[in-house]
């Protein structure tokens, strides 16, 4: 029987070349989620080779039934280009690094700034944007569409829509048991369907932003004050370093069989070494990491919250952010701030080599930091100070850029952002440089703080914000989601300088601490134990998340 006319397909009509192009996404640009699939053992053999192709013909019918909805004639050709090119780039992306898209990804992504961009372009990723987005789209956009009047668009659209989409359940329902164990047992595969993950991620993010109310953020503390003992006394004055990207695996401090940490193994620094972060991604921990509620219920919060830095500046010390990377993520809104590669007021220029004009290393903090303690205010200096440096730390993917040429121990190092085509001895070697360059600057800030000694009660915490994959099974970087990230990315380094002297004026027994240093830990206890060494009283901190309370003398 031969079909009517409205009904033939036509590869000149807006159908035929949403059903061609989502099965060149489906296809092609989802190869990284069929490398991933056919890799698990429990799909090695046929009949899991033969349900990898099922679930290829689900991603298809899928896509091509939800573009359907959208197949219109002066619609389809810059829908399907965009997806094209999107899906190409996170071709390249999962291919890469080996992340999946899931909403912290959206966020991060959408927090990115020029230098990180820059750090990620790469000649593979201008190739697999050309020939798996550029060519295809060059290709549709060449195509001249049939005209069809509107009733019948409609019904052929909605036609299509209802066929993919029986189609995608007709496939799942004949092999739900290994499509519902294999969705259970590995959820970050959920995140690799490509481009359609990617903008449902998008979408949770705008509807999400939406949703949360909106306003001056809600006030925190309103009774913190200095205890009488704080108040008594020199004042405390204690710098709160946030690593960046820093795995507690890599620290020698911890047991890492490479020497990264020469200079603070020679300090009185306790590390401890079960410490785990906020989130994978800098976007989902840093705001975690300075709020009182913790990991778990920070992710219900709803509506912006003031934090660590407000309690602190309430209670009437001086607080001041200094930030070398892409920003405090609405942090220091309402303390003082600046810029590591902005000297401070009065300071001498910041030496030769330190900055490059976009980015400086993270020497650059300590410099001038005596002008920028003279410039806060001098009764909220009387009280006491929080000095909080976020620094550039190990971000990646290019580590090499990281450290100076000086100070590079391990060689031969990875010179590319490209990390999946470095040796991975090259890789771990640029990585571990950055470390050793983080342990130098934070004995250097040890080495400043023992020079203020005489004014005030000295101390510095270290914590990173996350870890890094380093391409253990395959993954790079970071900002999986946290119910199936690797062990790597959730494991943080934390390290804390607290001399004799500054321990007595806070209660504290250093050799009870350095008895706790395999104790669980986590960010969550970052508010409370920053209060509590700082001598804050406010109903908003909790004793039992203060890591030095077991220690407190009475």
């Amino acid at each position: 029987m031969r079909l009517p006319g409205f009904l033939r397909p036509r590869l000149n009509s807006p159908l035929s070349l949403t059903w061609l192009a989502a099965l060149w996404m489906g296809l092609l640009c989802n190869w990284p989620l069929w490398q991933r699939m056919l890799e698990l053992p429990e799909l090695g053999d046929a009949a899991g080779r033969l349900f990898v192709l099922v679930f290829a013909g689900m991603v298809v019918s899928l896509t091509a039934g939800l573009l359907s909805l959208l197949c219109w004639r002066g619609l389809i050709k810059p829908v399907l280009a965009l997806c094209l090119l999107t899906a190409a780039a996170l071709t390249h992306f999962m291919s890469s690094y080996g992340i999946v898209v899931d909403p912290t990804m959206i966020v991060n992504v959408l927090h990115t700034d020029a230098r990180e961009t820059r750090d990620l372009l790469s000649l593979r990723l201008f190739l697999t944007l050309a020939l798996l987005g550029g060519l295809p789209s060059w290709w549709l956009w060449r195509r001249p569409l049939a005209h069809r009047k509107l009733l019948p668009s409609l019904g052929l659209n909605l036609m299509s829509f209802v066929l993919g989409m029986a189609l995608a359940v007709a496939l799942a329902m004949s092999s739900f048991a290994e499509l519902a164990s294999t969705m259970r047992n590995h959820k970050e595969l959920r995140y690799m369907i490509n481009p359609m993950t990617a903008f449902w991620s998008l979408g949770t993010v705008a509807v999400e932003s939406q949703q949360a109310p909106h306003g001056p953020a809600q006030v925190l503390g309103t009774d913190a004050r200095l205890t009488p003992r704080a108040a008594a006394g020199k004042p405390p004055l204690f710098m709160l370093v946030v690593g960046e990207t820093a795995r507690a695996a890599n620290f020698s401090l911890n047991g890492y069989a490479r020497n990264t940490n020469p200079e603070l193994a020679r300090l009185e620094v306790l590390s401890f070494r079960a410490v785990s972060a906020c989130g994978t991604s800098t976007a989902a921990s840093l705001p975690c990491m300075f709020s009182p509620l913790g990991r778990e219920a920070f992710g219900s919060q709803k509506g912006a919250q003031e934090n660590l830095l407000d309690v602190l500046q309430r209670a009437g010390l001086a607080v001041l952010w200094l930030d070398n990377q892409s920003g405090c993520k609405g942090l220091c809104e309402r303390i003082p701030n600046g810029m590591a590669g902005t000297p401070a007021a009065g300071a001498a220029p910041l030496p030769d080599g330190l900055c490059d004009g976009e980015e400086c290393l993270d020497a650059a903090l300590l410099h001038g930091l005596d002008h920028r303690i003279a410039a806060l205010d001098p009764a909220r200096v009387a009280r006491g100070v929080v000095l909080v440096l976020h620094q550039m730390g190990s971000h990646g993917p290019a580590y090499f850029k990281r450290s100076p040429a000086a100070a590079k121990p391990f060689l031969p190092e990875c010179r590319s952002n490209a990390l999946q085509q470095c040796p991975r001895e090259q890789v771990l070697n640029a990585y571990d440089n950055t470390i050793a360059y983080t342990d130098h600057v934070l004995a250097g800030l040890i080495a400043w703080l023992k020079t203020q000694q005489a004014r005030f009660d000295t101390s510095l915490l270290y914590v990173s914000d996350h870890g890094e994959s380093l391409g253990e099974n395959k993954l790079y970087l970071h900002g999986m989601p946290y119910a199936v990230a690797p062990q790597e990315q959730t494991q943080v380094p934390l390290i804390l300088w607290l001399p004799e002297p500054s321990a007595q004026a806070a209660g504290v027994s250093r050799a009870c601490l350095a008895q706790r240093l395999d104790q669980p830990l986590s960010h969550d206890h970052l508010f409370h134990t920053t209060l509590g060494l700082m001598g804050v009283q406010t109903q908003v901190r909790r004793s039992d998340w203060d890591l030095l309370a077991p220690c407190r003398q009475p």
